[in-house]
């Protein structure tokens, strides 16, 4: 289905999400008094930017595959899709009492932040080495 680096990407990046997600749930674990909610709320929108980070991937490679006209529907619609799935996501852990909003939208926000910190420590190293 995918190839190797982007095999690879996906699974680097879920590494460090993981990662991200073990210091978060430290953090909280110290400054909140009720820490389950807020971790599950964590564990909620990490899971579901992890499924549309894959289903990212799978949009943009088969999309390199049609013709233009075709592939800037077809990513245009899966965008929305995917846009329409983290308001529902937010959406459910509003009505839930259990979930807390701010740990799901710390969750939401995991794949970008990871993506930001590791692409900040490769400009360190490449500059490191010149």
């Amino acid at each position: 289905m995918f190839d190797s680096t982007t095999k690879k990407t996906i699974l680097d990046v879920s590494k460090f999400v993981c990662f991200f997600n073990i210091i978060i749930f430290a953090i909280i674990f110290i400054f909140v008094d009720d820490p389950f909610p807020m971790i599950l709320g964590v564990l909620f929108g990490s899971l579901t930017t992890l499924l549309m980070f894959v289903e990212l991937a799978m949009t943009l490679e088969k999309s390199l595959k049609m013709k233009a006209s075709t592939a800037s529907a077809y990513t245009m619609g899966k965008y929305y899709i995917r846009f329409a799935i983290y308001g529902i996501v937010i959406f459910v852990s509003i009505k839930a009492s259990y979930i807390n909003v701010v740990g799901t939208v710390i969750g939401l926000l995991s794949v970008k932040t990871v993506i930001y910190i590791i692409n900040i420590l490769l400009k360190k190293s490449k500059g490191k080495e010149e």
